[in-house]
């Protein structure tokens, strides 16, 4: 199983907390976990926490017995809104307000302002009479991860990029406005090599790679792979890689001047993700990640890993032994989903109307 749908952790989060090495056997393990964390985690927490752009439909007059200038939203959490309509009449936007306006997003109530002629209502039935096309989420908080390093149609779906330091298995991408989901990652030759006067040992203390250029060069915490050894990146300076050997599982060997390096820079990914439109993408275009709240991510971490580690003892996980030996409780995570909760997650509430 691979990941596809939004998830709120990365393969990478989840294999490094567990010390997993890098096989296709794993892989689908913790895929498996990551996307059952995340749905418990919504569940949870009663929100759903990735951006997606959406037109949904609301009744009006509504069984909220609101007031006719306020909508409640309930469980659609807006982020912005594109174009908002009633009855078959759009409301500019300098008529309505998102609130709370302090606080948001995420935005759980849609306001007209009273100092405007705008106003719900006027369609031929209650019935969906509330059109919003928006961005429906909790934050849209993103980082600038990389560029685009060759150009791609809108069917493509390998992508090649110039750094996946900051991306893994899992993450939401932003391309101008299309979102893309990564679903795997693979090694690409970075037309880097190890210099022709230099080589590598077969020891652990053999760290010191002399490269052939600067251009395209591996980055401090990316994962390389000469021949068959991969290797981290700890430290660069100038033509100069510091590594650490026999990376993820894999055997010491030597490596002889002007070997390739390779770097996992083809990212497997789904197009036209949450609502958006594959499009075209030129070489050089900025490569944006969402950013999942951080305590959100490390509950679908644990989450994950609770799911694998119950799962190898066949959900039978105990602690102590002999006469002290019981069942493993999970205290800790039961008390990382309570502060999850009480920090990010969705209350029942007694509003006024």
């Amino acid at each position: 199983m691979a990941i596809t749908a939004p998830v709120y952790c990365t393969r990478e989060d989840v294999k490094e907390a567990l010390d997993v090495k890098e096989t296709a056997r794993a892989n689908g393990r913790v895929d498996r976990a990551i996307e059952a964390a995340s749905r418990t985690v919504e569940g949870l927490l009663h929100r759903r926490f990735y951006p997606q752009t959406a037109t949904r439909y609301f009744d009006w007059p509504n069984a909220q017995r609101a007031r006719p200038w306020r909508l409640w939203l309930d469980d659609n959490e807006l982020i912005s809104v594109t174009t908002l309509s009633s009855g078959g009449t759009a409301i500019a936007a300098a008529d309505f307000f998102l609130e709370p306006n302090r606080s948001g997003p995420p935005y759980n109530q849609l306001q007209i302002d009273l100092d405007s002629s705008s106003a719900f209502g006027g369609g031929s039935t209650h019935q969906r009479d509330i059109t919003i096309t928006g961005l429906y989420g909790y934050t849209n908080d993103e980082t600038l991860a990389c560029d685009v390093d060759e150009a791609m149609t809108a069917t493509e779906t390998d992508l090649d990029v110039t750094d996946t330091t900051g991306i893994g298995v899992g993450n939401i991408l932003r391309i101008g406005t299309e979102r893309l989901i990564v679903t795997e990652k693979t090694m690409k030759d970075t037309a880097v090599n190890i210099d022709a006067g230099d080589s590598l040992t077969a020891s652990v203390a053999d760290v010191s790679i002399t490269m052939s250029t600067t251009t395209a060069a591996p980055t401090v915490g990316e994962m390389i792979l000469i021949d068959s050894e991969r290797m981290l990146v700890v430290d660069k300076a100038g033509l100069v890689l510091t590594v650490k050997r026999a990376w993820d599982g894999t055997v010491l060997a030597t490596h002889a001047a002007a070997a390739d390096i390779y770097a996992p820079r083809t990212l497997t990914v789904t197009r036209g993700a949450l609502g958006t439109t594959a499009a075209t993408m030129a070489a050089g275009d900025d490569i944006y990640r969402w950013d999942v709240p951080g305590p959100v991510r490390e509950l679908c971490i644990a989450e994950a890993l609770n799911t694998l580690l119950q799962g190898q003892s066949g959900y039978a996980r105990t602690i102590g032994s002999g006469e002290n030996q019981r069942e493993m409780h999970g205290r800790g995570l039961r008390e990382l989903r309570e502060s999850v909760y009480t920090s990010h997650g969705r209350k029942g509430r007694i509003r006024g109307v």
